[in-house]
């Protein structure tokens, strides 16, 4: 197994602690050879933490209940207010064999990096996460984040292809 080496290092805050506010651009990207589970893990890790800490902040301010769209438009502008680079509502290509087999809209595309879903429902399911994977799987992106905002704390699931 390859031990990841840092390419770019993140903004650490004079605690030593990761500064969310501050990552625009500096995120943790490993050079991977033989993506072992340890490297898998560590894959984004800067970006994904600040993309959960936006959405805990949007879900501390406005509770649940709301439709997807009211949590998808305050996601954005609380990336906007961290510096999070991001497109919304990006249209994704499915590739089969090298021909474009479809598309998806993927509520967010961070950074080019990592696949953000929305959901506001009481409780993610085995089929949310499904659909997650699948977008992964069809776009050949290797991380994707499934956010929750209907529950009563913010629920998520990191995955990694």
């Amino acid at each position: 197994m390859h031990e990841p080496q840092i390419t770019q290092i993140t903004q650490i805050s004079q605690r030593g602690k990761i500064n969310p506010c501050n990552l625009r651009n500096l995120w943790f990207e490993p050079q991977i050879g033989g993506m072992g589970d340890v490297a898998k893990e560590f894959l984004y890790k800067a970006l994904t933490y600040a993309i959960i800490g936006a959405a805990m902040e949007v879900h501390r301010i406005l509770g649940p209940g709301f439709l997807e769209s009211v949590y998808e438009e305050a996601l954005a502008h609380e990336f906007d207010l961290r510096g999070i680079p991001y497109q919304r509502q990006a249209r994704l290509a499915v590739r089969y064999k090298e021909v474009v087999a479809g598309e998806f809209r993927a509520d967010f595309w961070v950074d080019g990096k990592v696949v953000v879903e929305l959901k506001a429902i009481k409780a993610l399911t085995g089929g949310d996460e499904a659909q997650l994977l699948n977008y992964l799987k069809g776009t050949g992106y290797r991380i994707g984040l499934l956010l929750n905002f209907g529950a009563p704390s913010l629920e998520y699931k990191r995955r990694v292809l």
